[in-house]
């Protein structure tokens, strides 16, 4: 009976999720600190995801969350200004089904000059409700973020959308 709130749950956390979607935000918009920071300050983007597919495989099809639940996902990025500026998706892998549950997420943000790669936990994602927000790793990029660093932070704000912040290190 878990099944159907766990979805809509993973669903979030993925577009991501994270990704996560794991998932997104009702209006969006790019905002970015600065094109060119200075050498000592990270560069903040903000963008709303737009869960635009999903696709589970449940290891237990039609029972209980298992470990192994895997979750596909896709969103559409919008700027602060609601054009579409991208896109993110990725893989969600549950990895613990007690106190509210775990999954691992391997997501890329394909955005205008390169790609962001990015890896993390979301913790809860088996709890009723909205899904929950996480911080997740930046782990490398292409293009001008080629080498980058830093951290993703991802909160629901409606349903099957996501505030993105992304901070890249100097």
């Amino acid at each position: 009976m878990m099944r159907p709130l766990r979805a809509a749950r993973l669903g979030m956390a993925t577009a991501l999720a994270g990704l996560f979607a794991c998932t997104s935000i009702t209006t969006a918009a790019a905002t970015d600190t600065g094109t060119a920071p200075a050498k000592d300050k990270a560069r903040v983007i903000t963008l709303v995801g737009k869960l635009a597919q999903q696709t589970r495989f449940p290891v237990n099809p039609g029972g209980p969350a298992a470990q192994g639940d895997r979750t596909a996902f896709r969103s559409d990025l919008y700027d602060l200004d609601d054009h579409k500026v991208g896109e993110t998706g990725g893989t969600c892998t549950t990895t613990d089904t007690e106190d509210g549950g775990a999954e691992v997420c391997v997501v890329t943000y394909t955005l205008p000059g390169g790609q962001l790669s990015v890896q993390g936990m979301v913790f809860g994602h088996l709890n009723p409700g909205p899904p929950p927000s996480f911080d997740n790793a930046i782990t490398g990029g292409t293009g001008q973020f080629d080498r980058a660093r830093g951290s993703i932070h991802a909160d629901t704000i409606a349903v099957g959308q996501r505030r993105f912040t992304i901070t890249i290190k100097p």
